[in-house]
């Protein structure tokens, strides 16, 4: 799985600490500390029909993850939300986009690690793309990596950082397995996650999924446990091992650029027979819901 040039984004327009320019000429300073430490917040977000799904969330993690940083400021959702706008409609776009919010700390009077050293700031990047979901609807592949998830007391996923080594470690894994995405562990050797979604599987007719004991709290996540229980669907979040994931019935892995995907194999194991009925039924579930709500961002074309 690689994605691929859509040429609608050889032109776009980025929008970094305000200004809108062409994505050629877009650049930030050497002194910032994204550049320094990957000292930086981040979110995922998708605009449907010129709507974005689940933006309040996504900007109140956004905060929550600026201030366990202890950012000295932190834009209001207000001041964040007419970026977003400004840089949507600058490139025209209403749908089928993906945006990546990025917060800095800001820029730092001499290159260091110290918080200290930034005397201005923080630096916020929209960065919007024309961006159909990245995996396969009809399933993925997963491998297990050797890399495993930090435990919450080394660097708590709560925290939604820029740091992203782990999950780049992982990939590489994957790739050169020749697998979709890997499988990550925690501290313990217990399901996490993949390197860039959150996983669930079924077993009896009952959806699990791991605790975020090790995985950053996902929204479309939270949103798929809703949906079980608007749908009636039993679900049990725990502690999991790779043996109850490689016997499952069925399993799929949730993300904002992927929305929610069949996963078909892991470490070579088959699973059940591809996207089974559960699995089936949330992903129907949750297009719908994408589909019809969300923050109004652009009038659609």
């Amino acid at each position: 799985m690689l994605q691929s040039f859509d040429e609608r984004n050889r032109d776009l327009i980025v929008n970094v600490a305000g200004a809108l320019v062409h994505r050629d000429r877009a650049g930030i300073s050497p002194f910032d500390s994204v550049v320094q430490g990957g000292d930086a917040v981040w979110e995922g977000l998708r605009v449907h029909g010129g709507r974005i799904f689940r933006l309040d969330e996504h900007l109140a993690r956004l905060r929550r993850s600026a201030h366990a940083l202890g950012f000295v400021e932190v834009p209001s959702d207000e001041e964040v939300t007419t970026e977003i706008r400004r840089t949507l409609a600058a490139n025209d776009m209403t749908d089928g986009v993906h945006v990546r919010l990025t917060l800095t700390r800001g820029v730092k009077f001499t290159s260091g690690m110290d918080p200290r050293l930034n005397q201005s700031g923080p630096t916020l990047v929209v960065l919007a793309e024309h961006k159909a979901p990245v995996y396969d609807a009809n399933g993925i592949t997963l491998i297990t990596s050797s890399v495993r998830r930090s435990a919450p007391d080394s660097l708590d996923p709560k925290i939604h950082h820029n740091n992203l080594l782990t999950s780049i470690l992982a990939k590489i894994e994957a790739n050169v397995a020749g697998a979709d995405d890997a499988v990550m562990l925690d501290d313990r050797g217990l399901l996490a996650e993949t390197n860039a979604t959150n996983i669930f599987f079924a077993v009896d007719g009952e959806i699990r999924t791991p605790t975020t004991r090790a995985c950053p709290e996902g929204i479309t996540r939270a949103t798929v446990l809703e949906l079980c229980a608007s749908e009636g669907i039993r679900v049990q979040v725990g502690d999991w091992s790779l043996t109850e994931l490689y016997t499952s019935e069925e399993a799929f892995v949730t993300g904002t650029m992927g929305g929610l995907i069949p996963v078909i194999e892991v470490d070579g194991r088959r699973i059940g027979r591809g996207a089974g009925p559960l699995t089936g039924r949330l992903r129907d579930a949750y297009a719908t819901l994408t589909a019809s709500s969300g923050t109004p961002v652009a009038a659609p074309s």
